[in-house]
């Protein structure tokens, strides 16, 4: 390992961001932290109980308190949250001093992975059509990531096969 910057993982809920954070961290051997699973963890709940008790501005504001915090940290794996890198001071952290992967996957991939999920809040009454409206803003956002993978028709092994590629030549 090069460096002591973090490798952050980013993009749409359902993209991966948990398992192949994961992999890329077993195959580095560093450290990963679930920014989702820390909050979770933090407030002793889950993320869906969160928005229903307390709302999307407080889940908001915990997650980029979470979050800048494990940014701190060196050498790890991040998976930053489906909604995080909206955040500007999140991004701004992400995109200044650490490597961003944006894992991108086809609309039609990423909602037959999250329609009806019953853990993603923003997807239990969504349409087709609201997802797709999420996917597109987001999309302009995790554009501004350092690095973007093209998940569609890969295999995991292939995703962190090419996350691994880019890392040893930077």
């Amino acid at each position: 390992m090069k460096s002591k910057k973090n490798l952050v993982f980013l993009g749409m809920m359902g993209s991966g961001k948990s398992s192949i954070g994961s992999l890329v961290a077993k195959k580095f051997k560093l450290n990963f932290v679930d920014v989702d699973k820390e909050i979770e963890k933090n407030l002793n709940t889950t993320i869906r109980k969160i928005f229903e008790t307390k709302g999307e501005e407080y889940f908001r504001k915990i997650e980029q308190k979470i979050t800048l915090k494990k940014l701190k940290l060196s050498s790890t794996v991040v998976s930053l949250g489906g909604g995080a890198f909206a955040n500007k001071n999140i991004r701004n952290e992400v995109l200044k001093n650490h490597y961003s992967f944006w894992l991108n996957w086809n609309e039609k991939i990423l909602i037959e992975r999250i329609k009806n999920s019953k853990k993603r809040p923003l997807t239990i009454n969504a349409t087709d059509n609201d997802l797709i409206d999420l996917i597109k803003k987001r999309t302009n956002i995790y554009s501004k990531a350092l690095y973007e993978i093209k998940c569609d028709n890969l295999t995991k092994n292939e995703i962190v096969g090419k996350i691994k590629e880019i890392y040893e030549t930077n």
